[in-house]
């Protein structure tokens, strides 16, 4: 391990000399941050270190053409870890083996910026306590909606402030697929084309199925409420059982579906659920079309801020991370909080969207109405579309605000019925009101 080195402290930055940068990843983002230091230029900021599996066959791709040759490519971790470099910045993903490099890194001296979601949810706190012990920064400012700067400007903006909720729309892939169904595309055929297109992986289930939004809601929550959370804890929904005869229901009802990450804090608890909801059609987050990500965060005394833009692609998230390479280079402290621990229930008094496909017979409605009725639910309203033959009916009614759990409840003996052929969709609706209980 070298000893003589420069450290740059998180009391006071050596901005008089070079800072020494580290890429650990040379994908997507990892090239596009090298291009964007590359094309920038900052002065007394150099990438002098590169990991990635196959150097070899990296160093000569197109995407490495801007790299000064005088960077070091490396598959072996161990050569980053014993170097002098200042950053390590980690753009791979994932728990392991990245916590243990990045553990190792900080212990160093070394200071640490990444991107990796999974990793700021679930060890945030304590890789920002072997930080703050060895005197260097963990900056994660694109771990959140990519090149949106919400994490920087929750603390810094709005750490005097009381949040007391926040929403948002934290995930492009999902995003982009619900969108394109708002204009009549199936969901099969619109995830097909994210794959294509590079923004769902072969394996789509962490983004469709809300894991990789739950982890962003959770770092959230974590800078703007101060509550850790565990994200195995929080509630998620998949977008999988959205259908086109959704879109249409969800428009008569003056609003549209997005996969929504929502947290509310309550006393001690906090309300979290990461879904497909019923956004109405005036809310900034219905406008939110393609990759693009929004998030609405509400304090007690500033009321809403809304923070929006391009939450997914190489170049959008890469200035996230050039911008905290340049605030750690910089020595630019960030405000620190306490955080604690709090239980979380993915229960909300909200109006509930459910759709029902059903074999068409006498007393449906009246069986659904009673079921509701025995849990102390009331419906609001009931909608059938003309042109569906009966022996497979789908129908909406929308229920008075009532907690989720007490919705489920009903359903779950509402599914036990002959007559449906599915299982019924259950889906929150938002709306300015909404308040957890």
């Amino acid at each position: 391990m070298a000893t003589k080195r420069k450290k740059i402290s998180i009391n006071k930055a050596q901005v008089d000399s070079v800072v020494k940068v580290a890429l650990l990843g040379f994908g997507t983002v990892g090239s596009s941050v090298a291009r964007v230091l590359a094309a920038s230029k900052f002065r007394g900021v150099e990438l002098t270190h590169i990991f990635n599996r196959n150097p070899a066959k990296k160093r000569s791709s197109d995407a490495a053409k801007l790299v000064p040759a005088s960077v070091v490519w490396t598959d072996n971790i161990d050569v980053i870890l014993r170097s002098d470099v200042d950053i390590v910045v980690e753009l791979m993903g994932g728990l392991n083996p990245v916590e243990g490099w990045l553990r190792k890194a900080l212990a160093a001296g070394k200071s640490v910026v990444t991107a990796n979601k999974q990793l700021i949810a679930y060890r945030g706190t304590s890789l920002a306590k072997l930080a703050a012990l060895h005197d260097v920064y963990l900056m994660h400012g694109a771990a959140v909606a990519g090149g949106v700067p919400v994490i920087p400007g929750v603390l810094q903006g709005l750490g005097g402030d009381q949040v007391t909720k926040l929403s948002g729309i934290v995930n492009g892939t999902c995003n982009y697929i619900l969108s394109r169904m708002e204009g009549g595309a199936d969901y099969a055929t619109v995830l097909a084309d994210a794959q294509q297109l590079g923004y769902a992986e072969s394996d789509p289930a962490a983004d469709v199925d809300g894991h990789d939004a739950r982890a962003k809601l959770c770092i959230l929550s974590r800078i703007a409420m101060h509550a850790e959370l565990n994200p195995d804890e929080v509630a998620t929904q998949t977008i999988s059982s959205i259908e086109a005869i959704d879109f249409s229901y969800a428009k008569e009802l003056n609003c549209t579906i997005r996969q929504v990450s929502r947290a509310e804090l309550d006393g001690k608890l906090v309300h979290a659920r990461v879904a497909p909801m019923l956004v109405p059609l005036a809310s900034p987050m219905a406008w939110s079309h393609g990759t693009q990500n929004m998030v609405i965060v509400s304090g007690r005394y500033g009321g809403d801020v809304v923070f929006s833009g391009h939450g997914a692609g190489g170049e959008p998230t890469a200035v996230a991370v050039v911008s905290d390479v340049l605030a750690v280079a910089q020595g630019c402290k960030t405000v620190e909080l306490p955080v604690r621990k709090r239980e979380v229930t993915g229960d909300f008094m909200a109006p509930h969207y459910l759709r029902f496909v059903v074999d068409d017979k006498p007393g449906i409605v009246s069986a659904i109405s009673g079921a509701l009725t025995t849990v102390g639910a009331n419906i609001d309203s009931l909608l059938q579309r003309r042109g569906y033959p009966k022996h497979r009916l789908p129908f909406v009614v929308t229920t008075e605000p009532s907690l989720t759990s007490t919705i489920e409840h009903a359903l779950a003996s509402i599914a036990r019925m002959d007559c449906m052929l599915e299982r019924p969709l259950c889906l929150q609706m938002l709306e300015a009101e909404d308040k957890a209980e």
